[in-house]
């Protein structure tokens, strides 16, 4: 159950999609940052789960999971538990309304820049306090 280059993998890969954040908010493509910021959380998040052997449940939002088993994470990520579950949890519910819309919704005109920054800082937050916790020191 415990892949440990499998996890490493999920985190290394989630700190390198942030530079597809930046180039998605220099292009003013808010509504898509909104988007790829909760994939790179939820890979992050799910590189976690396997890296502590704890089973990744095929959903994008693992907050609950994160939640019930935060004995098992890394120590130093255990006071950052509730603020990890929570920006998975807020991210989640934008995921498809920025990818897809609403007949009374289209979102590049609904998502603004002050979104796409808090996603981005979110995401970024996430990728790199996890990456920290998970990943070898260079």
């Amino acid at each position: 159950m415990k892949n440990s280059s499998l996890a490493k993998d999920y985190v290394s890969r989630s700190v390198l999609r942030l530079l597809a954040l930046d180039v998605l908010l220099k292009g003013k493509a808010y509504a898509d940052v909104v988007r790829e910021s909760q994939e790179v959380v939820e890979l992050a998040l799910k590189g976690l789960l396997r890296h502590s052997a704890v089973e990744v449940p095929r959903i994008h939002d693992v907050s609950d999971i994160l939640l019930q088993h935060t004995d098992l994470l890394p120590r130093t990520l255990q006071a950052h538990v509730e603020k990890l579950a929570d920006i998975s949890r807020t991210l989640r519910r934008d995921r498809e309304l920025a990818f897809y819309g609403t007949e009374d919704l289209t979102p590049s005109e609904f998502y603004k820049k002050s979104d796409a920054d808090k996603a981005i800082q979110s995401a970024r937050w996430v990728a790199e306090t996890v990456a920290a916790a998970v990943l070898p020191k260079k």
